[in-house]
Formats: C-alpha cells, sequence, structure tokens
C-alpha cells in the first residue's frame, strides 16, 4: 500500500502495479469564503442562462447548436480534429474531401447526448443509463472493438502515448472491483444529503474519471454526466452548458487536478476550479442567447422589408437554417417543396443580404452556410 488520502488508496495488485482504489463519496469538504463566494456566483450565472433559454423563439431549434458545440470540443480534448463546421456539413450529409473523418465521433456524441435526455423520462442516471450512453457513442467509430456498452474486464491505465502498466500516469480500480466502485457511486448519485448540487457534481464527475470504468470514452462519458444530472436535478431545463469549452481551454490543468485529487486528495482545488468553470461558461452561453435573439429578429426584419412576395419562403427558410445551417440549392428546394430555380433564386437573396455566405467559390455544386448564426458559437 502506498499513499492514503481523503480520495483513497494506492494498492500494490498481485501482478506487481499500484492500482487506486477510491474512498466512497462524499469526502469532508472545506467550504471556506472563497468556496463559497464560487457556488454562489456558479449558482446566478446558472439561474441567469436557464432564463435565457427560456426568452428564445422555439428554443429547441437553438438548443441543438449548444449541444454540438458541447460535443464539438469534448471530443477535441480526446483528440478528435473536427470543428463545428465538420460536424454541420456531415450532418447535412454534404460531401467534402477536405473534412476530418472523425467527425462521425462528434455525430455520436450529440447523439448519446440526445438519447441520453429523453431517455432521463423514463430511467435515473444509472449504471445501466451509463452503459447505454456508452454503446450509443462508440457505435461504429474507433473504438468499437473495445466492448461498446460494457465494463471493462481487463486493467487500463492512462500515461503517454505508448507507456506500459508500469510506468503509466494513473491506474483506476481493477476490474473486479468495478461493480462496487460504480455502485457506491450511483447510491451517492441519488443520496439525501445537504451537499450543494453543484459540489456533489464535480465530486461525481472526478469519481467517475478516476473509476474509468470503460476501455475508451470515459473522458466523454464522464462530462455527458455532468449535462445530464443538471438535466435531471432540474439546474436547467435545456442542455445549454458547453463546460468541455472551459475544460478544453484549462486543459493541463483540468486532468492536473483530477490526478491531485487521487494523490493528494485536494478535493477542494478541484471543486473551486469546476465552479470557476460553471460560471464562466454560463456568462458566456447567456451572452450567447442574447445574441441569438438579436440575429434572428434582424434577418426577419431584412427579410420582411426587401424579400416581397418570396419572405414567406424566406421566413420558413431562416427558421430552418437555425436547425441545420448548411444548405446547398438542392436541400432549399426539398425543404421548401420549390423548384430548383426559385430555391436557387431565394439563395442568391439571402447571400445578397449577408445571411448566406458561400463556402466553395465554384460555379456548380456550391455549398452555403448561415456564417453570422455559425460564428456564434465558433
Amino acid at each position: 500500500m502506498q499513499t492514503v488520502n481523503r480520495a483513497g488508496t494506492y494498492q500494490k495488485q498481485s501482478t506487481g502495479y499500484n492500482a487506486f482504489i477510491p474512498a466512497p463519496l462524499p469526502p469532508e469538504i472545506e467550504i471556506d469564503m472563497e468556496m463559497q463566494t464560487l457556488l454562489s456566483r456558479a449558482d446566478r450565472a446558472l439561474g441567469r442562462l436557464d432564463g435565457s433559454i427560456q426568452t428564445l423563439p422555439n428554443h429547441d431549434l437553438f438548443v441543438l447548436m449548444y449541444v454540438r458545440k458541447e460535443a464539438v470540443l469534448s471530443s477535441q480534448i480526446e483528440g478528435t480534429q473536427s470543428s463545428l463546421s465538420d460536424v454541420l456539413e456531415a450532418e447535412a450529409n454534404i460531401h467534402s474531401s477536405h473534412r476530418p473523418n472523425d467527425a462521425i465521433e462528434v455525430i455520436n456524441y450529440v447523439g448519446s447526448l440526445r438519447y441520453g435526455i429523453s431517455r432521463l423520462k423514463e430511467l435515473p442516471i444509472s449504471i445501466r443509463l451509463i452503459k447505454e450512453i456508452h454503446e450509443k457513442l462508440l457505435s461504429n467509430v474507433r473504438g468499437q472493438e473495445k466492448n461498446p456498452g460494457e465494463l471493462r474486464t481487463s486493467q487500463n491505465w492512462i500515461g503517454s502515448g505508448g507507456c506500459s502498466l508500469r510506468d503509466a500516469t494513473f491506474i483506476p480500480p481493477p476490474p473486479h472491483e468495478l461493480m462496487e466502485h460504480l455502485g457506491n457511486l450511483e447510491k451517492f448519485i441519488h443520496g439525501d444529503d445537504d451537499i450543494p448540487f453543484l459540489i456533489k457534481i464535480a465530486l461525481i464527475h472526478s469519481q467517475f474519471e478516476t473509476i474509468h470504468p470503460f476501455l475508451d470514452g470515459n473522458g466523454r462519458v464522464g462530462r455527458l454526466l455532468i449535462t445530464f444530472l443538471m438535466y435531471e436535478k432540474e439546474i436547467l431545463c435545456k442542455p445549454v452548458l458547453y463546460l468541455s469549452h472551459y475544460f478544453k481551454r484549462h486543459q493541463s490543468k483540468y486532468y492536473q487536478l483530477l490526478q491531485d485529487v487521487r494523490d493528494e486528495g485536494k478535493w477542494e482545488e478541484w471543486i473551486k476550479f469546476f465552479l470557476r468553470g460553471v460560471a464562466e461558461v454560463s456568462a458566456e452561453a447567456t451572452e450567447t442567447a442574447r445574441k441569438i435573439v438579436d440575429l434572428r429578429e434582424e434577418n426577419r426584419d431584412i427579410i420582411q422589408k426587401n424579400f416581397g412576395k418570396t419572405a414567406g419562403n424566406a421566413l420558413i427558410l431562416l427558421e430552418r437554417l437555425f436547425y441545420s445551417p448548411y444548405v446547398d440549392i438542392k436541400i432549399v428546394a426539398e425543404n421548401l417543396n420549390i423548384s430548383y430555380p426559385t430555391a436557387n433564386n431565394l439563395v442568391n437573396k439571402f447571400v445578397e443580404y449577408g445571411i448566406l455566405h458561400e463556402q466553395t467559390g465554384q460555379q456548380r455544386y456550391r455549398l452555403f452556410f448561415y456564417k453570422p448564426y455559425v460564428s456564434l458559437f465558433q
């Protein structure tokens, strides 16, 4: 046995390596003045964000872009190269020879998040739900050979590329102990206690990453878990908090603080970092919601004043662009049930007034995107 602290112990296994055995949650947390201030700030920021989303017209259309942004950033933490634009093109089934092959991984993340939100209506956060989400996440992508939806049955570890078990940075608990630790985590999630819920979410995320129950996809599932917890407890009415933005911006510190919890029991430092992220990203998302409302009204005003008899179709197209911002002429014609020449004229009008932007620079097979909207999330 090596280090012993509030987070758990390192225990030597029969084959010689030291695996970390996490202590059940919760640890005793010192909520000092700084943490109280950060908690209050994060709570207020989340409240403003939740209220701002309620003001969005047809907010389900806009929520999908928040979800996509979280998916892109969370996946980039794990090494994917796809950008938000790549994902939007792939979703629209628009071919691009320059798009990274891993765009489907991000699309899976979007699907996993939406599936989980829907599933929470009938199934609480649990080991069962986590396994279902993992299966969706790794379906037909890199990592699919690593038993999607199944807890690992072999030892995994974290470290630099190509490192062995003996020189790993961190070794999670052995596979035969997973159910015990996950069971303790599930009990804590649904336990009746007086821990402020944002602090509780910070504890849960750290503990899940420490247990590392799958051979692949643990980071993404752990970050999805943050969203599901906030949604299940009605902290947010919609999944619009892209906390991965903050984790990616401070990626080295994010990983280091999680490791400091394991090595030295530094729960307070991790929780404060988490609370700062919630407040910071909530404020950014609230400002994005305000800009969405302003943009929509500005573009609707342009259409109503300048599009004449085509204004009706133009307003329908505008609303659909908030859901799927990348289009070509064929897509517009099919969506509006109009002829190709009519769709072409309508799209040209959108380009003339700066609503749509042509991306390819070609005369044929042109691709257009709702640049003012997409830019709000870049």
